[in-house]
């Protein structure tokens, strides 16, 4: 998790970059507005799909044929789903293009009400759609490669797309506009097909190494596909529910102000990092273990590993939702307050950030959970949670938005309480199937963390009250300086003070950070 927590929080912050280069040279108005619409289809689609419901129906299979069957059997079953990816996917891609339209006609309807807004999102569209191919493909190779204990290359292979995309997309968008104006998106939306091209290149001599030699196989009537596809049923809806919250959030952003899309992109951009870093880190671990202890019938190793990864993510993600809500002004300002956008946008964004981070905790804790219970073939359940909470989103969107006169703030709210709802119905749920979660210590571990946040919160609030009659006039050095130290003390008043509490997840990190140093 530690390997795999660094290659994510490089591939995150060169996401953040990226972003803040898209902000400073287009601001947050009209047309990066289209560009997040416009991406957000095929980007969807890849969470929904590929790393989504293909990536843990296809390590949990994959797992348990090398546990039960070994290697040269795994290896035929790769090329076999590898060859029903490209086929499947390249046609997905191709319906794309040919329905963007359509889509944007249903995502973001607000959009025709802007003189070529619309028009703009749907030529973008058309253009990203590739992506999609390219990403499934790349989360094949991830999958092999965890499932065979190698964590760091594909983690970092993220980190490759955004580099081919900054690169790519600002160079490509310097030529067709050096001024940055519209065309220049069209740079952008050729950038991230670029991207996706490197995340699966970078990828493929690792898959050499560890025996991997691809052959197309259309043999697709084979028991191990036959699995896979069973298991990513279930697995596409449950994560076709979370799309779904999200374009409705798309829907019900297009209608309000220019901006109000950008805004949330980017304060939902900077809640993923903590999210990447912590609890998919850790996720993208447990899935492996948890499958191959389900697959050998041992029970008690399967909830222990769970129970552990829980308490994990939250031990690290806790910490960072405060440090999101206390200093979101200072960490949006620093990190795109440049350019074209502007303070007013700042602000805006930073009141997104806000309630996002409400729900990181369950966001991470969901990361862990939801793909356990296909390991153990409880593939309809969280299928079953998913769709309940489009019901419970669409009605706080309704609520926070529109009733309450919340605006984008409403949507972010909303969400941070999907979060919430959907971790506990699954930790109910796992609890009555293994009937051993180990409540008794996350609660412990719950308790003695209060102080450590205090702590941690005090810090934060007494950092940000000084520098705010001056920050406005402050030069960026200063200002990063700054938001750097505050971070720094409050990280060091919260394990600190943990540590001194005997918490055993702050002795297991503690102990890895040593054993590194050492070496």
């Amino acid at each position: 998790a530690g390997i795999v927590g660094l290659a994510v929080m490089c591939s995150r912050i060169l996401g953040l970059l990226r972003e803040l280069i898209f902000a400073a040279l287009f601001g947050a108005g009209k047309s990066m507005d289209a560009f997040v619409v416009a991406f957000r289809t095929p980007n969807l689609l890849r969470d929904m799909f590929a790393e989504g419901a293909l990536s843990t129906a296809f390590v949990t299979t994959f797992s348990k044929k090398i546990e039960t069957e070994g290697d040269a059997s795994a290896w035929k079953l790769a090329s076999k789903f590898a060859t029903l990816t490209a086929v499947f996917m390249s046609g997905v891609a191709l319906l794309g293009v040919l329905l963007a339209p359509v889509l944007v006609r249903i995502f973001a309807p607000g959009f025709f009400n802007v003189p070529g807004k619309a028009e703009l999102t749907i030529e973008l569209a058309r253009i990203m759609y590739p992506f999609i191919l390219l990403v499934s493909l790349a989360a094949l190779a991830m999958g092999m490669l965890n499932s065979k204990n190698r964590f760091g290359v594909p983690a970092m292979a993220s980190s490759f797309f955004n580099i081919g995309s900054i690169l790519g997309g600002v160079a490509l968008g310097w030529w067709l506009d050096p001024s940055f104006g519209e065309r220049a998106l069209v740079g952008l939306a050729l950038g991230t097909l670029i991207g996706g091209a490197m995340q699966l290149a970078v990828q493929l001599p690792s898959l050499h190494r560890i025996g991997f030699r691809f052959r197309p196989d259309f043999a697709w009537r084979d028991k191990g596909v036959r699995n896979i596809l069973l298991l990513m049923g279930p697995a596409i809806l449950a994560a076709s529910s979370v799309q779904v919250n999200v374009m409705i959030n798309t829907m019900f952003a297009s209608t309000l102000e220019d901006g109000a899309v950008t805004w949330l992109q980017f304060a939902f951009r900077l809640m993923q990092l903590p999210l990447g870093i912590f609890g998919v880190a850790i996720a993208t671990v447990t899935l492996p273990l948890v499958a191959r202890s389900a697959a050998a019938g041992n029970t008690a190793e399967f909830s222990a590993i769970l129970a552990r990864g829980l308490r994990l993510a939250f031990l690290l993600t806790i910490p960072s939702t405060i440090g999101l809500i206390l200093l979101a002004e200072p960490i949006i300002s620093v990190i795109y307050e440049r350019g074209k956008f502007t303070a007013f946008e700042t602000a805006q964004t930073a009141e997104a950030l806000r309630f996002y981070a409400l729900g990181l905790a369950a966001y991470a804790g969901t990361k862990v959970l939801g793909p356990a219970f296909y390991a153990i073939d409880r593939r309809k359940t969280p299928m079953v949670v998913s769709f309940c909470e489009i019901a419970v989103n669409l009605l706080l969107n309704w609520l926070f938005t529109f009733r309450l006169g919340m605006g984008h703030k409403g949507l972010a709210l909303a969400t941070g309480c999907v979060a919430l709802t959907n971790f506990a119905a699954l930790y109910v749920l796992m609890h009555r199937q293994t009937k051993r979660l180990e409540t008794r210590a996350l609660v412990t571990l719950l308790a003695r963390l209060a102080v450590p946040c205090a702590l941690l919160a005090g810090i934060c609030l007494a950092a940000r009250a000084w520098p705010l009659a001056a920050w406005a006039t402050m030069p960026f050095i200063p200002k990063l300086a700054w938001l750097f130290g505050a971070i720094a003390a409050g990280v060091a008043a919260f394990f600190g003070s943990a540590a001194l509490f005997r918490i055993e997840e702050i002795d297991d990190v503690l102990g890895m950070v040593k054993r590194k140093l050492r070496r």
